[in-house]
């Protein structure tokens, strides 16, 4: 919906905001003028009601988003709300009063249209809850939550705590194995290593009264370092069978919904663990606050699916050859995981990082929350009007919903806010943000890129960033736009921000704005945007030397020990590699290369090394020849079916074999496959499968 057909609520918040109603107006090319108000969220909320009547409003204001929205509920008002921050992103600044290009940059984003929906993913939980940890803190809130969820117990330390009375809910013990899946559907497995198995046992204390040592107290549990193998305990238990100091079965597992571990060390160790896996350790409040969000994950839930995945073009692995695990090495939730020739994802485990999409040089892997095209067009359509808005020099600022949100917000409340020219732009997360969108954004314009991250994110997905940033600015700097142009802020503090956002200088930008969208595929976009950014490059180059792990390169090919086998061609994911067709030749299109590795691990004369650059010149999508041999006429027939110095080769190696002693066999050698056939026929000499001695 254009702007023009949209009802605009913008306020100055009690005049705490230079907004310039006539410059907006004009910035946004808007027909109608713009009111500025007040006191909206107050004196002058019957305005807001009043524009309830419409099919769409803005309000430029997210603090009141929920006044505003129940205010609308109340009416049973249709209207589509949207609301848009320029308090703290633009007017709260030291300078605000020159922050009209940002604020009409803002404001523009509210009439793209809704990206459409993504598949989502399903958990479903019954609140079948394991309670994970020493006896004594593991009774304790299986206590307090058994009331509100099934509740299980797997006490993991020998001694200490008392079982309750009364046998409420299932107790274990021992240690655990293994702790996989997601919410609703773990599997945990563990050993049962203490003599007493908590299933069996009835609690009626006779091998506590007849234990010698007292190496067994109210856990049911025996002390090991204690016990003097008198088995006292085991005559005491009797028929009951709860004792067993030889048990030749120990494993256990079981399935759970949720798990709540409050051992020392969590079982899990992923940067980001599972929904339905809270390990809170032993502080009692984080203990408090986890059990208090067990009570919330009973029920049926959605997310969404953040990912694409291509097989066909993925570059993991051939023949049990590994090329590329970038996205597995990244992945803070272990969903991803090799799988044969490719790779698989647990949408389950997957948090939407988009880390995975981030690094993956063939673009097998996509983001899809939002998709690249939808991300795409709000970037177009952010820098467009900032620059029609007589905006200089924008550098985009990345940020996600959540931290870096609210330190934007304290940076507006408690520093100079946001340099005019610094344009904030949300985004799921900040790994998602790779090297395509880094370029993408100085096409359309942008003076610079920095993506805000607290130092969580960054510790789990910086290295990854750091590179994606380092390949794009060598890339730029190449082409002669100078300054600095990306950069990752990893900080938590407001202070650091403010500094490192102010004493940013502007760096150089096209002359003119790219006016293409971006494509759902990654190597497509980095085409056109690759393509633009040179076209217009102040210094322009052919080829630019890039870091090792960048996605483009050569394949260097030794000609001496390269046989032309072939191998690497049907390693070759990409179409990078081809073979002469009839000619013995090996051919190679770089732009096509993602620089996996591939060939070169499975290439058996070591012959291949990578060689990572940017051409850009036409050469890049042209077959080019790395490697080509006279070919060898079969003896017979005179049709060429190898290389001559593959045959020679293989003459020298089988010259004065046993197999090879009879006549004929080393010129049938030298014949294609089908003269080979013909001549053995026609050899009334060879030795035929009957006359082999049994």
């Amino acid at each position: 919906m254009a702007l023009d057909d949209l009802t605009l609520k913008i306020c100055n918040c009690n005049r705490t905001m230079a907004l310039d109603a006539k410059a907006l107006a004009a910035a946004l090319k808007l027909k109608q003028p713009i009111r500025i108000h007040t006191e909206l969220c107050r004196k002058e909320v019957g305005s807001f009601e009043q524009a309830l009547k419409d099919e769409a409003c803005v309000v430029a204001c997210t603090q009141e988003a929920p006044l505003f929205s129940e205010l609308a509920q109340a009416a049973n008002a249709a209207t589509d709300l949207k609301f848009i921050n320029i308090r703290e992103h633009a007017g709260w600044s030291k300078e605000g009063a020159n922050a009209t290009p940002k604020i009409a940059a803002l404001l523009a984003l509210a009439d793209l249209p809704e990206p459409e929906p993504v598949a989502s993913v399903s958990y479903k939980s019954g609140g079948e809850l394991l309670i994970v940890g020493p006896a004594e803190g593991a009774i304790a809130w299986a206590e307090k939550l058994a009331e509100q969820l099934e509740v299980n117990v797997l006490v993991t330390s020998q001694r200490g705590g008392e079982l309750p009375a009364e046998r409420r809910y299932p107790v274990w013990s021992g240690k655990v194995r293994s702790v996989k899946g997601y919410l609703g559907a773990f599997e945990v497995e563990w050993e049962q290593d203490n003599p007493i198995d908590l299933e069996v046992c009835t609690r009626c204390n006779a091998c506590i009264h007849a234990c010698p040592e007292q190496a067994i107290d109210f856990s049911y549990q025996i002390d090991l370092d204690k016990c003097k193998s008198h088995r006292e305990c085991v005559k005491a238990c009797g028929a009951i069978g709860a004792i067993d100091f030889e048990r030749v079965e120990r494993a256990r597992s079981e399935r759970f919904d949720m798990v709540l571990d409050l051992s020392r060390e969590p079982f899990v160790k992923a940067a980001q663990p599972p929904q339905g896996y809270l390990a809170p350790g032993s502080d009692p409040l984080e203990q408090a606050l986890a059990a208090a969000q067990l009570a919330q994950m009973v029920g049926e839930f959605e997310k969404p699916r953040f990912f694409a995945y291509n097989e066909k073009i993925c570059a993991h692995s051939r023949s049990a050859k590994v090329g590329c695990t970038q996205c597995i090495d990244v992945c803070s939730t272990g969903a991803i995981s090799p799988d044969g020739d490719h790779v698989k994802v647990d949408p389950h485990l997957c948090m939407g990082c988009g880390g995975c999409a981030t690094v993956c040089p063939s673009g097998a892997m996509t983001y899809a929350y939002p998709r690249v095209p939808d991300f795409g067009a709000r970037l177009k359509r952010l820098i467009s009007v900032y620059a029609q808005a007589g905006g200089k020099d924008a550098c985009l600022l990345l940020h996600d919903s959540g931290d870096g949100r609210g330190l934007i917000a304290k940076l507006a409340r408690r520093g100079r806010g946001l340099p005019a020219r610094v344009v904030p732009l949300e985004v799921h997360h900040p790994a998602s943000i790779g090297i395509d969108v880094l370029l993408a954004a100085l096409a359309y314009g942008a003076s610079q890129v920095v993506v805000l991250a607290t130092p969580k994110e960054a510790a789990e997905y910086g290295e990854a960033l750091t590179k994606q940033m380092g390949f794009a600015q060598t890339i730029v700097t190449a082409l002669g736009y100078g300054g600095t142009h990306f950069n990752l802020l990893s900080t938590d503090k407001v202070v650091e921000i403010d500094k490192a956002l102010w004493a940013l200088a502007p760096a150089a930008s096209v002359s003119k704005p790219a006016t293409y969208n971006l494509s759902p595929e990654k190597r497509a976009t980095l085409e056109f945007v690759l393509e633009h950014l040179a076209k217009l490059a102040p210094k322009p180059q052919e080829s630019i030397a890039l870091g090792a792990g960048a996605p483009y390169g050569q394949v260097l090919v030794n000609k001496e020990t390269c046989t032309l086998c072939m191998a690497c061609v049907g390693a070759c994911p990409e179409s990078a590699l081809h073979d002469g067709r009839d000619q013995p030749m090996l051919k190679f299109i770089e732009r096509n290369c993602v620089q996996c590795g591939l060939c070169e691990n499975t290439c058996p004369e070591n012959a291949i090394t990578l060689a990572p650059r940017l051409l850009l010149s036409a050469q890049a999508k042209q077959e080019v020849t790395l490697n080509e041999a006279e070919p060898f006429n079969c003896v017979r027939c005179g049709k060429p079916f190898g290389t001559r110095r593959m045959v020679d080769n293989m003459l020298g190696k089988l010259t004065g074999h046993s197999m090879f002693a009879a006549g004929g066999a080393l010129r049938r050698l030298q014949m294609c496959a089908d003269c080979r056939v013909v001549d053995m026929m026609e050899n009334k000499e060879e030795i035929s499968i009957g006359e082999v001695k049994r």
